[in-house]
């Protein structure tokens, strides 16, 4: 198993966990609670599969990734109450699968010869796709549409980062690289409030130059 599988097995089970959780305070029943996390869990790695080219899309190639979205599914249904006292380590786990996500999709437009753009793009898209997907099937606006820290930005990074270091080093240190630049400015992010500017609609640019 190669570092880039890894790196994408333990992002399914993280974010199917993130899913599954949202279920639960949804009311959702285990069903629902398994198709949200799944969901969650292939959504984005289905959308970076299809803008590739690359199909069908890997799950239904390799059914390990379904059995891990399943399994995280699972452990998010049986595990809640605990898991949901720790904010902190539930912020760290989403961080890391956001990471993990971004920069394997990152490293796969990179070998299929993509350019800064084409590899910001889809690792962007696989880190948050399964995130947006979750939220509309929840009835909730997409987290990243909503003032807050930095989230997609931090995907964004680390996927600028994997193409960059993609001319100076290996694929598995790239790899690593393009997940701590994503996990620690995401924290950063969380640590500090860092966040992108926002506009008072009822406000013009002028008065907003003024203040």
């Amino acid at each position: 198993m190669t570092l880039l599988e890894i790196a994408a097995l333990l992002g399914t089970v993280v974010f199917a966990a993130s899913g599954a959780m949202l279920g639960v305070r949804k009311g959702f029943d285990l069903l629902g609670v398994i198709v949200l996390g799944c969901v969650t869990a292939v959504g984005g790695g289905t959308l970076r599969d299809t803008l590739t080219g690359v199909l069908p899309a890997v799950w239904f190639r390799d059914e390990r990734y379904l059995i891990a979205a399943i399994v995280g599914s699972l452990l998010g249904f049986v595990a809640y109450r605990r898991l949901e006292r720790r904010e902190s380590e539930l912020e760290l786990l989403d961080a890391l699968g956001l990471a993990l996500f971004a920069a394997s999709a990152a490293q796969t437009g990179v070998d299929l010869g993509f350019g800064v753009l084409g590899v910001v793009f889809i690792g962007t898209v696989s880190g948050v796709g399964g995130g947006v997907i979750r939220d509309i099937l929840a009835r909730e606006v997409p987290r990243i549409f909503l003032p807050g820290e930095l989230y997609a930005s931090t995907a964004a990074l680390g996927a600028l980062s994997v193409y960059l270091l993609s001319f100076v080093w290996d694929g598995n240190a790239v790899l690593v690289a393009g997940v701590a630049v994503t996990f620690f400015s995401r924290l950063a992010a969380r640590r500090y409030r860092l966040r992108l500017p926002t506009r008072d609609p009822r406000r013009s640019l002028l008065e907003d130059a003024q203040d």
